[in-house]
């Protein structure tokens, strides 16, 4: 299987950022700052990466632009559970000084924590 590249991973990862950013930003003003305790972008950011990932062949609008997606471990489209694993790697891979993004530089299969977490790889869509 093909590995999409880090530049188009980072460059699309920026993209979905902005989207999440502004698409928090306004519920945050409409609902507030924080849901259930727990804070808007992160809500917005799981909600957000959840659904494109497992209802739109594994493409976020940032993905999509680049002609990029996530896959499972065989090539298919990854499910609720590998998604929300994978989001949560997001923050594991970026708390401790993201080591977890920097993996995929040495990784061979341009893989980060997050996506050994789940068994998911990034790929040309």
């Amino acid at each position: 299987m093909r590995k999409a590249s880090l530049i188009s991973r980072l460059i699309a990862l920026i993209i979905d950022s902005v989207a999440i950013w502004f698409v928090g930003g306004i519920i945050g003003l409409v609902l507030g700052e924080e849901i259930l305790g727990i804070g808007v972008g992160v809500l917005t950011g799981l909600a957000y990466n959840v659904y494109f990932w497992t209802q739109n062949n594994g493409q976020t609008p940032g993905k999509k632009f680049l002609s990029i997606r996530v896959v499972n471990s065989g090539g298919g489209q990854i499910n609720v559970v590998q998604a929300v694993i994978r989001y949560v790697g997001y923050y594991i891979s970026t708390f401790i000084f993201f080591l977890g993004w920097l993996w995929a530089i040495i990784d061979g299969d341009n893989q980060t924590l997050h996506d050994k977490l789940a068994r998911t790889y990034v790929v040309p869509a």
